[in-house]
């Protein structure tokens, strides 16, 4: 039997469905978590403003590193007095704050996250308590950790990918105002981000599912107007504004869950492993990584490498999404052509996007990528579904030998 999906997340737009959510709670004591990036930002004095109406009590804490185990050992240490958690931050904060709700409420939990294990994921067992007392205020775009039941947990060597619907928060808070000062290029990734996702999962499906499918495309197609929109923008000097930031992460959160997940294969996105240890090795931003491994990763499905993906589909979605860029408006006025074949099409897209994908790599670097990746996804673990070292990094030899320019 394949699971069902169910998100008990409830999600607002805008801050005043933070002030409503917390109105209906009768905790007093909040442990209020604050990027460092944000801490000194209006959006930050916002929050406290409404978590101390009331007469509840607040205590604030600056987050500043990464989360390690022992970072959020810490953190459930910190919160461990508190009632309810609001966190403000990007995605690696919002993780960070889910992870440590769940030790809080589940000691054994740490002795799952800290075991040794050559495996980069770690599956939650069932029934665990979920984040209903974390209210996520996501402060960039892209990554959806404020509705998604996952969360990365940083190690010395890496990142491990851990899941389970006892991380997804109760409150997810859209709010235009957290991703104002967003520079055009972090917003272009954001967009980036939630197109692979999307294509991620409808590529990496080999089977047809005529609902989710349609579903899947019209949030890509959605996706890329928006990029596109993005694009535009800057090009005339001008930020993407509080509407249209709404719109995309609108769209991330949409990626993560209801039918455009239901019934997909769960390991369906196998760039993502790829990029993770991409990233992770080379010390690269992770959009980077993905800019940089989509185009070969494309072409291979193209190829037929049934692993990675379908051909027939990936090619199905890029025509939708090559249509997407001609009418960015969805109105019948012409926009940028695209090229037809997918895997040069990702990579003319991402181009003008202004999304950085040239590598540099000493030599050897590749091979150790490739081992890292397997070691933690392959060699009898599901993610890869039979891709050897070997593959990987033939795959990656081609995301480094790109010389196409790109923007800043």
């Amino acid at each position: 039997m394949t699971p069902g999906w169910h998100c008990p997340t409830v999600t607002t737009y805008g801050l005043d469905g933070l002030t409503e959510w917390l109105g209906t709670r009768a905790e007093r004591s909040v442990a209020l978590l604050l990027d460092g990036g944000v801490a000194e930002a209006g959006v930050a004095d916002s929050v406290r403003e409404r978590a101390e109406r009331g007469g509840r009590a607040v205590r604030t804490s600056v987050i500043t590193g990464p989360g390690t185990p022992e970072a959020v050992t810490e953190l459930a240490r910190g919160i461990r007095d508190t009632e309810l958690v609001v966190a403000v931050g990007g995605g690696s904060l919002l993780d960070q704050a889910k992870l440590a709700l769940l030790l809080r409420s589940d000691p054994d939990a740490l002795a799952r996250l800290t075991v040794p294990q050559r495996g980069g994921l770690v599956l939650l067992p069932s029934g665990r308590e979920r984040g209903s007392r974390l209210a996520a205020v996501p402060t960039t775009l892209g990554t959806g950790s404020e509705l998604s039941a996952v969360a990365c947990l940083a190690y010395e060597r890496g990142k491990r990918l851990v899941m389970g619907t006892a991380l997804r928060p109760g409150l997810a808070v859209i709010a235009p105002e957290a991703t104002a000062t967003l520079p055009a290029g972090l917003v272009a990734e954001g967009v980036l981000e939630v197109l692979f996702r999307l294509c991620a999962g409808y590529a990496g499906d080999h089977r047809d599912r005529p609902t989710e499918d349609a579903l899947a495309r019209a949030l890509a197609e959605r996706t890329v107007r928006l990029g596109d929109e993005v694009r535009d923008l800057h090009a005339r000097g001008r930020t993407a504004g509080d509407g249209l930031r709404t719109e995309i992460a609108k769209i991330s959160g949409l990626s993560h869950a209801g039918w455009v997940v239901l019934n997909r294969p769960p390991y369906a996105g196998k760039g993502w492993y790829l990029a993770n240890e991409l990233s992770s090795e080379l010390g690269l931003r992770k959009m980077t990584a993905v800019a940089a491994l989509l185009p070969p990763l494309w072409a291979a499905i193209a190829a037929g490498d049934a692993r990675l993906g379908s051909a027939r589909r990936l090619d199905a979605l890029w025509q939708h999404l090559r249509a997407a860029a001609l009418d960015p408006a969805g109105e019948g006025r012409p926009g940028r052509p695209l090229p037809e074949e997918p895997a040069a099409g990702i990579a003319a897209l991402i181009d003008s996007w202004g999304v950085g994908r040239r590598i540099t790599v000493e030599p050897g670097r590749l091979a150790v990528v490739a081992r890292r990746c397997v070691r933690a996804w392959g060699a009898g673990l599901p993610m890869l579904d039979g891709l050897d070292a070997a593959d990987i990094e033939g795959l990656l030899a081609q995301a480094v030998c790109d010389s196409t320019p790109v923007g800043p």
